[in-house]
């Protein structure tokens, strides 16, 4: 029986994380779960998956939540802040931690679930993304497993010998094919895009997702995300990852080999697919998804992206390429552009503009300590502001 702690339990990947579990009560029980603000939607979950402990992120979320917890008579204990979600990730009573919290909030219960050897269960691109070494050296240092959630990593994963060990060149691979469905403004006009809506950007055409992801999919900054994710994951340089545009989401990415032969990982475009691979990885169990019905798709299309109208998958590159905290520099930059183009105050195409400049002004420094990192992010977010109220 695997014991699991949420981290992000009210979002698209907690709840389909939640539904795939509920689908095998013989081999999974919750732990803890955890929700940033949204509590009523927490309390439901735990009327149903009665886990020991729930983290919220501030007291008077604490306080609703307990209130409805006593209400209907759920013994689980209510705890809030950033040190309780560390705790629950770290906890003796978990076994398998499920990252889900967005952007640079899940870095520090990640890195918790890492360091003390748990199975973790990466949905959250960018704390990998922040901390690259650091990260993998706390999941190899203390015997931690990595399993990557998003479907493009976890495809490759899939397509991969069982014994890769991020080696490459040791198992003749030639190239990583992150495939991306290129959002919602894949042929729309790029002089049109300065007049996109927020309710433009997160119609993603293919995944249901939270704002922010699809808005970074909109811009493809969430492929961008993934190449650096990759880099570390994998074990591969950036020369030899490259995007393929696949709008109908099908194929969720390929590896490509020395003698010739490309692997590829196809399914339908539904994140319990890779959640349920993952959790009962190596064993396979059922997900609640259908298999892909390749007759009545008919034809899968492939083409490579446009950095003109995809600035940002071109700075995501650059920075992998510098190294250091240029990557803590961009995500940070990016969210704080992400919020607010969400708030309307700056435009769609502003997005790449404000990254673009933070990271002129913020030179890379060593990313020598989680210290240095945090600073970086917050110099970072700093800086992104103070371009969009100038």
């Amino acid at each position: 029986m695997q014991r699991v702690t949420i981290l992000g339990a009210t979002g698209s990947i907690g709840a389909s994380t939640l539904d795939v579990i509920a689908r095998h009560p013989d081999r999974f029980t919750i732990y803890a779960l955890t929700a940033h603000s949204r509590v009523d939607e927490l309390a439901a979950q735990c009327r149903q998956f009665r886990p020991q402990v729930a983290v919220v992120g501030s007291a008077a979320a604490a306080e609703k939540l307990s209130r409805l917890l006593r209400q209907q008579d759920i013994a689980t204990q209510v705890e809030y802040g950033e040190q309780a979600l560390c705790s629950v990730a770290s906890a003796d009573e978990c076994d398998t931690v499920m990252a889900a919290i967005v952007g640079a909030a899940g870095l520090l219960p990640t890195l918790a679930a890492a360091r003390v050897g748990k199975k973790v269960l990466l949905a959250n691109k960018e704390a990998l993304v922040m901390s690259g070494q650091l990260f993998m050296d706390a999941i190899s240092g203390n015997g931690a497993t990595l399993l990557p959630i998003d479907s493009e990593h976890n495809a490759i994963f899939q397509c991969l010998p069982a014994a890769y060990g991020r080696a490459p060149a040791a198992h003749g691979i030639a190239r990583i094919l992150l495939t991306a469905s290129g959002g919602p403004f894949l042929h729309r006009p790029v002089e049109s895009l300065e007049t996109v809506t927020p309710e433009e950007a997160v119609a993603h055409p293919n995944w249901v997702m939270g704002k922010k992801i699809s808005v970074d999919s909109a811009t493809m900054m969430n492929k961008g995300l993934e190449v650096i994710e990759a880099h570390w994951l994998f074990g591969a340089p950036a020369s030899q990852i490259e995007v393929v545009i696949h709008p109908q989401s099908v194929v969720h990415s390929m590896v490509s080999y020395a003698d010739g032969s490309v692997l590829a990982q196809m399914g339908n475009p539904d994140m319990r697919t890779p959640i349920a691979h993952a959790l009962a990885y190596p064993e396979r169990i059922a997900s609640g998804v259908a298999a892909v019905d390749l007759t009545r798709i008919g034809t899968l299309q492939f083409f490579a992206p446009d950095f003109g109208r995809f600035p940002c998958l071109k700075l995501a590159y650059d920075v992998l390429r510098e190294g250091g905290t240029a990557a803590t520099v961009l995500n940070a930059a990016n969210e704080v552009a992400v919020d607010a183009f969400l708030a309307r105050r700056i435009g769609f195409r502003m997005i790449s503009q404000v990254i673009e400049r933070v990271l002129s002004r913020l030179s890379s420094q060593p990313a020598s300590s989680l210290d240095v990192l945090l600073e970086q992010d917050k110099l970072a977010r700093e800086s992104a502001e103070s371009f969009i109220t100038s």
